[in-house]
């Protein structure tokens, strides 16, 4: 089922602005960087500044507000978004919400992380983000997920935000994704929230995820449809 819909979802982004490349991807190793180099590096049509894997900030700030209201004692909250790519999440958070908020954005590709900081600062003409709080920043920084140490200290992010970084770096195989997930959980406060977003079907993810953060507790929350996909959201929080 999570391949099926995996295959579909391949087969609408060939439909879109970045056809060629979207489209070779269901050959591919998701987890090869000179592919997301190739891949962020497609022209952007129109106004269009941010390309989404399943889908943006709007569609997932129901989720995250309301996590990132509970962490206000940190003030500003910090978030770290792994595998960040040219997303909308990063900047979404940084312009919409109205708490204050420190948002990293990471990736292995260098091509993205100068993209997001292009559109940061309003490179090309453009006009520079805003934040939607006077205390809020956000920054873009190369890092590879599996090795965050020179990015991120222990316990510093009250929120971490995974999506489809799980899935891609899978393909390589799962002790790379294992150790993904330990990085997540080792930058992340005791208090803190780790969220993976995929479509992944519940009975594969979840026993996965179980085994990789023991001591952890793992829920799921189902998102959608969006564009006729069902999501979910895989929460990691500590136990009580």
């Amino acid at each position: 089922m999570a391949a099926l819909r995996r295959t579909l979802h391949l087969t609408s982004l060939a439909a879109g602005t970045r056809r060629t490349v979207a489209g070779s991807l269901a050959g591919s190793c998701l987890a090869d960087r000179s592919l997301w180099d190739k891949l962020h590096a497609q022209p952007r049509q129109g106004s269009v500044r941010t390309f989404d894997w399943f889908f943006g900030y709007e569609e997932a700030q129901g989720l995250l507000l309301p996590l990132l209201e509970k962490a206000r004692a940190a003030c500003p909250a910090r978030v770290l978004d792994v595998g960040c790519g040219t997303s909308s999440l990063c900047t979404g958070l940084y312009t919409k919400c109205p708490h204050p908020v420190d948002v990293l954005g990471v990736d292995f590709s260098p091509v993205a992380v100068a993209h997001m900081n292009s559109l940061l600062g309003g490179g090309q003409g453009q006009t520079p983000l805003c934040p939607g709080h006077p205390d809020s920043s956000l920054h873009f920084v190369q890092a590879d997920g599996q090795n965050l140490q020179p990015v991120a200290s222990s316990g510093s992010f009250q929120l971490v935000l995974d999506k489809g970084t799980w899935d891609a770096v899978a393909r390589g195989g799962l002790p790379e994704a294992y150790q993904l997930l330990a990085e997540c959980l080792r930058v992340l406060s005791p208090q803190g929230t780790l969220i993976q977003f995929s479509d992944e079907d519940p009975d594969v993810r979840v026993p996965c995820l179980e085994k990789g953060s023991q001591g952890w507790t793992v829920t799921v929350q189902e998102l959608g449809p969006f564009r006729g996909i069902t999501y979910f959201a895989y929460v990691i929080q500590g136990s009580d």
